[in-house]
């Protein structure tokens, strides 16, 4: 409890929204039992009273009634009101979403095309209409405002539903014997409370305004009971000799829906999954960066260096927590070279990568230190420094991305050929047709058959490999100097692995590119990469040229790792999985970080950092390395 309320009120509207909805609700919690005149009492000798007037803290109306009175049981009622509704639309609304969507068939066209009836009326005037038959009062008042709601419920319900219903989980479900109505009760309901709290939390409001502009008609409340609608409604016609009449529920409306609507921000952070871990937030457009934009001190950058990447750091921030992903990472690409990045999963290899173009999406993530050079004929530019536009003028022209998922990386919308005109049209002054053509040409060399008929299908038209070559394409459109490939073969069958592992090494020796090649798989650096390096916990632990470090690695998690790979032909082999876990980056212990799993580690290993030995050839992160 005390977690949601935490992630509720990290919100800061949100909070604020809680605050002035809680002064509220107490404020008419406690109405019952404060000196408070009947709100119903007529005095007109003391019509009309200003705001501060003796007896009258927020002045009387044109009976003479207590507006303090009149407004806290008014209040009362409002609220109410429109929480009955919420809850009778949502209840009512989500049964009918749940039981079309479930069902499917004639029982959803016949739902649904009652549902689009209701929703062809305009709702305050088809609210008008069940009032004008129900008759005016407040309760008939709130029936209205709950029928015309429930489309809204019926509609987002039925929607999520049917992506629910065709679930592997729900066909586990009936081979486990349960009913359709244990299936909607035990599966399906589950995963839509938080959807329909969320959509009560932020209409509440809304049903607020609309009971309370039903009473402003005349239709809600009837005299001399009072609510937030019908005082406003009696005060209209003294707006410019006594305004206050008017202006106190006014503003006690705006209050109200102003903090319920806020309030319901935060609720929907807490019950969505995604917006804890912050997948929804919205981005911008570079990572950001807390270092000094304008450091000029010298960098030394190797010769025949197209890639210098210095004393990287990049951490995710998430509330009071500091998860450090990329630790003083040092790396060299040379031009021509391919550079394979390999490590378990969660070492920070792909977060290394996006930070090198500054696509770590902040927030929550961060570049604390470090500088990554990118080197030309002409210039050497530091890509963590950049401005917005200058770094977008990089990406995809001097350095390009392959992302693992091809299918999640293309947009679903747009045929594949209209794509590639696009990447090349955002770094080219050129015709569409003149793009066309060349996004056809780069379909043909990464061996797409019959390219030009191919441009014009869309990703899910095409298998994964023709996705993955689609996307080698979409890299390779404005003749970059770098690809990042994010473990680009990951998903694919092991012949279709082989063919993109080929075609990416081929294209990489005709154009003298440099790559950086992200995997977990040895086997594969071992076919297409000049060099390795080894990460583990957010560092560079050992690198070195790809035959030397897989025959005799100095690491003693380099060899594990090796160790856990099965060779074809090799005949009995032992295969020993790497004992224990990889520490969590936000609580990295002194020293080496693989010290806890390591079979060759001393007191030395736990007490500081751990420097980096260099050699000719290689480099190793250990104090006592293997091999030397």
């Amino acid at each position: 409890m005390n977690n949601t309320l935490a992630l509720i009120f990290r919100n800061r509207l949100a909070l604020f929204g809680a605050l002035v909805l809680s002064v509220i609700i107490v404020a008419i919690t406690v109405t019952p039992f404060l000196p408070l005149p009947d709100p119903d009492i007529t005095n007109p000798v003391n019509r009309l009273k200003g705001v501060f007037s003796t007896g009258y803290l927020l002045g009387s109306d044109h009976l003479g009634r207590d507006l303090l009175s009149r407004l806290l049981w008014g209040t009362q009622l409002s609220l109410l009101i429109g929480l009955a509704a919420a809850v009778i639309a949502a209840v009512i609304g989500s049964s009918i979403g749940i039981i079309s969507g479930y069902f499917g068939g004639r029982t959803d066209n016949l739902i649904m095309r009652g549902i689009d009836m209701l929703m062809a009326f305009p709702y305050i005037l088809l609210a008008l209409a069940i009032v004008a038959v129900l008759g005016p009062g407040l309760i008939n008042a709130l029936y209205a405002v709950a029928i015309v709601n429930i489309p809204f419920f019926a509609r987002n319900i039925r929607g999520l539903t049917i992506g629910i219903v065709h679930r592997e989980f729900i066909d586990a479900a009936r081979l486990s014997g349960k009913n359709d109505f244990q299936i909607i009760v035990t599966e399906i309901l589950p995963n839509l409370i938080p959807v329909i709290v969320v959509a009560m939390s932020t209409t509440i409001g809304w049903m607020i305004l609309e009971t309370a502009g039903l009473s402003f008609l005349g239709l809600g409340s009837q005299p001399p009971q009072a609510d937030l609608g019908s005082m406003l409604g009696e005060g209209r016609k003294l707006l410019f000799n006594a305004p206050h009449v008017s202006v106190v529920p006014g503003v006690m409306i705006f209050l109200i829906v102003v903090s319920v609507n806020l309030l319901g921000d935060g609720i929907r952070d807490a019950l969505d999954p995604r917006l804890k871990s912050g997948a929804l937030a919205r981005p911008a457009s570079a990572t950001q960066t807390d270092f000094a934009t304008d450091d000029q001190s010298e960098a030394i950058v190797a010769d025949n260096s197209t890639l210098s990447i210095q004393n990287l750091h990049t951490e995710f921030h998430a509330r009071n927590r500091i998860y450090k992903a990329v630790n003083n990472v040092n790396l060299e690409l040379k031009r021509g070279e391919c550079l394979g990045i390999v490590g378990e999963s969660g070492s920070g290899k792909s977060v290394t990568a996006l930070s090198l173009m500054r696509l770590v999406s902040s927030p929550p993530g961060k570049i604390v230190n470090g500088k990554v050079l990118f080197t030309t004929s002409e210039s050497s530019v530091d890509t963590l420094r950049l401005s917005s536009e200058d770094l977008r003028k990089l990406r995809g022209s001097k350095i390009s991305y392959i992302f693992q998922d091809p299918l999640s990386t293309l947009h679903p919308l747009f045929s594949v050929g209209d794509q590639l005109v696009e990447a090349i049209r955002c770094h080219k002054k050129i015709t569409y047709k003149e793009a066309w053509a060349q996004g056809v040409s780069l379909l043909e060399r990464v061996k797409i058959p019959n390219a030009a008929a191919r441009a014009s299908n869309y990703p899910h038209q095409m298998s994964g490999g023709m996705r993955q070559r689609v996307s080698i394409a979409m890299a390779l459109v404005n003749d970059p100097q770098i690809i990042i490939a994010d473990e680009p073969t990951t998903a694919l069958d092991v012949t279709v692995q082989a063919q993109i592992l080929k075609l990416l090494d081929q294209l990489r020796k005709e154009r003298n590119m440099s790559v950086i090649f992200i995997t977990h798989d040895f086997a594969v650096v071992s076919q297409i990469c000049d060099r390795i390096a080894v990460m583990y916990a957010g560092q560079i632990i050992e690198t070195g040229q790809t035959k030397e470090l897989l025959d005799a690695p100095k690491h003693p998690y380099t060899r594990r790792l090796i160790d856990c790979v099965p060779k074809l032909g090799a005949g009995l082999r032992e295969l020993v999985a790497i004992p224990g876990l990889p520490p969590a980056v936000e609580k990295l212990p002194n020293g080496c970080a693989f010290a806890a799993r390591c079979d060759k580690r001393q007191q030395q290993c736990t007490e500081s950092e751990i420097a980096v030995i260099e050699s000719a050839s290689c480099t190793v992160r250990c104090l006592y390395p293997e091999n030397i």
